[in-house]
């Protein structure tokens, strides 16, 4: 498994997206690495991360996260997460919690809210791509990275990164329908933070996904789709400085 550890300061532990690529590189990660050691593990079959046949889902990475964070010794630290991230890190929580000092969850997939025709993620694996970012993105132009400059790797990886995506959250698509009833587990403070205008996951599924969690908050950002953190940084970090304390 593939982990980068950078910043100074008390340590984070931080579960990327299906975006990775785009967030390793973002201002976001730099701002926060200035007062944070942010620990980021590469789930299997993102990054450079193995990807052996027996892990099928989040709730397979949530016991390897699990293992990692006791083989590290991490005790008492802040959990940062993300879409795919966000999905993980539920699975984990659900587990076990005694490691967590705060959960933060932004555009948490994994649980599926409404009824059973109830269209509660968008499909984004069979609509057209113009469609798909103008779902995930306030400002669609932000979500295309430049691959010009790619070495053949890192384009290698970018699709490796999409096809374990669909891997784990193709069926059932985008949750797991025993995580819903497990949430009540999560005893330690929980934030869940929203773009204001995700069309992949509305804030409206948001809410009813932080309401299965005992005392945890929901809040929103303007101008900001389904990875908040990569279009308003800024105002993303207050909500999470203003959190953690």
């Amino acid at each position: 498994m593939e982990v980068e550890r950078f910043g100074s300061g008390a340590p984070m532990l931080v579960l990327l997206s299906e975006e990775s690529a785009l967030e390793l590189e973002s201002p976001f990660l730099a701002e926060l690495a200035k007062t944070r050691e942010l620990i980021i593990p590469q789930p299997p079959g993102f990054g450079r991360s193995e990807r052996p046949d027996w892990v099928s889902g989040p709730d397979d990475i949530a016991y390897m996260y699990l293992d990692l964070v006791e083989r590290l010794g991490l005790k008492n630290i802040p959990v940062l997460a993300f879409s795919l991230g966000a999905y993980i890190a539920a699975q984990m929580a659900v587990k076990d919690d005694a490691f967590i000092s705060q959960l933060i969850l932004a555009g948490a997939l994994g649980v599926k809210t409404g009824g059973p025709f109830d269209r509660d993620f968008m499909d984004i694996w069979t609509s057209l791509p113009e469609k798909v970012m103008a779902w995930k993105w306030a400002d669609p132009g932000k979500g295309r990275p430049d691959l010009s400059g790619k070495t053949d790797e890192e384009l290698a990886i970018i699709a490796r990164n999409t096809e374990s995506f669909a891997r784990y959250c193709w069926e059932p698509y985008m949750h797991d329908p025993k995580l819903k009833r497990r949430l009540h587990r999560i005893r330690v403070p929980a934030l869940f933070v929203w773009g204001a205008q995700d069309g992949f996951v509305t804030p409206a599924c948001g809410k009813a996904y932080a309401e299965l969690i005992p005392g945890a908050k929901f809040t929103s950002i303007a101008d900001a789709g389904h990875y908040p953190h990569l279009e308003q940084p800024r105002a993303f970090l207050a909500a999470v400085h203003a959190f953690t304390g």
